[in-house]
């Protein structure tokens, strides 16, 4: 068959493909061929159908068999405008079809040749030839505006559901698509009364079928991060079959940012996360905390203590103002005031050059310019440095708690290589929770430890769930 021909029968599943992004579906479409003549088409249609089989691959094999009476395809040619995943390769190589031609790559599913290649899989009983890349322009230009008018859909409908305060900017939906590592599904919330109508973003992610011993990993990140901080733990959390719940501070990541640096304040942060815990209802919580998510979130479980099960502390202190606070913070602090526009991307890079160009750049998406940067400017100044300043006194409560309340387990994972808040103030404030064991010391890893998580996190959740009950 010439290439000529290829394309031609192509065009008929882009036909098929075009139908389905009409019908709201993913616009994937397939034609099977026999003999020259096409004899059967089909379209994604998972959605309309409640059929998570019906891809545009298995509906036209399936129609293909009836026409034939056979559900052997073996004088067969399938042409999808996709690559086809592992069940719709399975069911291909099922059929023995004689030959598979697909338009674009699938990088992320992709079952002839992008994750995995079962048409060259020497074990299996049946090879089917395969040929890729036929008018993968006009195939992948579909399904990108596709996906692209989508997303324009749910930002519409986000600015809807939660409209922007005159006194807030919020980062353009677009700086975070295609994030390397960051493939979860935001959620929003702006009816919290701490709020006043700001917009909080937070991920929440549930294993598929979690068991009953499952529990709420509940990361809070510091500054100048955001949740994507938590990347490369989140998945070893969910494969444990537990919860993550990972919020973005106002203003950090996809929250709204208020555009004076007066707004951000110890208490009406604290307000916020308390607030956010109450409304989700989060039971069984493992607190996982590193830098300002543990100056803030180290004084949550005393508001409710019911609720936590665990605690996992990375590179963070109890401000409470009653010690002077180290010269790395010191100077951390007047690196900020010096330097208000610092680039964050080059500032993850110095202290990580394992994260690739694009993981470092990032953690800039949340801050575009420096109408975005309140918080950055803000939150250095806000760490209680005197015992009569902001936070002081409650930090000084939760402090009493960890000593003389918590029973529950704890596991320290320090980044030696920090010079803010390294291991001399980390076994400081191990000293000050309850049953803390010797810390888990990763020797690389600077302040932003969980940039080294692949390093610990498997080992942190095995010995939080030898002890958690």
């Amino acid at each position: 068959m010439s290439l000529t021909e290829d394309e031609t029968f192509m065009r008929q599943a882009l036909e098929q493909a075009h139908e389905a992004a009409a019908a709201g579906e993913v616009p994937v479409g397939a034609v099977v061929v026999h003999q020259g003549r096409v004899i059967a088409t089909g379209r994604n249609a998972p959605i309309d159908g409640h059929d998570p089989t019906a891809h545009a691959e298995v509906v036209a094999l399936r129609a293909a068999a009836q026409v034939l009476g056979n559900y052997r395809l073996d004088d067969c040619e399938l042409f999808v405008t996709l690559e086809p995943c592992a069940m719709c390769s399975g069911a291909m190589l099922h059929a023995r079809l004689k030959r598979v031609v697909f338009g674009a790559a699938d990088p992320k599913t992709g079952a002839a040749g992008s994750v995995l290649n079962l048409f060259a899989e020497p074990r299996l009983n049946h090879q089917t030839r395969w040929q890729g890349g036929v008018l993968a322009g006009e195939c992948s230009a579909l399904l990108q505006a596709f996906f692209q008018q989508r997303r324009a859909s749910q930002r519409a409908e986000a600015q809807r559901l939660h409209p922007l305060r005159d006194d807030a900017v919020r980062t353009p939906d677009a700086a975070f698509d295609d994030l390397p590592g960051y493939p979860w599904q935001p959620h929003y919330l702006s009816d919290l009364p701490a709020l006043g109508g700001l917009r909080l973003h937070y991920l929440d992610e549930r294993p598929q079928g979690v068991p009953a011993s499952g529990f709420t990993y509940l990361c809070l990140h510091g500054n100048p991060a955001w949740s994507y901080l938590y990347r490369k733990m989140i998945p070893a959390m969910l494969a444990a079959g537990h919860r993550v719940v990972a919020p973005d501070l106002i203003g950090f990541g996809k929250s709204d940012k208020p555009k004076k640096d007066s707004f951000h304040r110890f208490s009406t942060h604290r307000q916020i996360l308390l607030e956010l815990i109450e409304r989700l209802d989060l039971q069984r919580v493992v607190l996982v905390v590193q830098d300002w998510g543990g100056i803030l979130g180290l004084t949550l479980p005393m508001a409710a203590p019911h609720r936590y099960s665990g605690l996992l502390v990375m590179n963070t202190l109890l401000a409470t103002g009653d010690a002077p606070l180290s010269a790395g913070f010191l100077a951390w602090r007047e690196m900020c005031a010096r330097n208000p526009e610092f680039d964050v991307a080059r500032l993850f890079a110095r202290g990580n050059p394992h994260m690739s160009a694009e993981e470092c750049a990032a953690y800039n998406a949340p801050f575009p310019d420096r109408g975005h940067r309140a918080a950055l400017r803000a939150f250095p100044a806000m760490v209680p440095d005197a015992p009569e300043a902001e936070g002081a006194a409650i930090s000084r409560e939760a402090q009493a708690f960890w000593q003389q309340h918590w029973r529950q387990p704890s596991v320290m994972v320090v980044g030696a290589q920090d010079p803010v808040l390294g291991l001399p103030v980390m076994r400081e404030l191990k000293g000050l929770i309850y049953g803390c064991p010797e810390p888990l010391v990763i020797a690389d890893a600077g302040h932003f430890v969980q940039e080294h998580g692949d390093q610990f996190v498997g080992d942190a959740l095995r010995l939080l769930g030898a002890k958690v009950s």
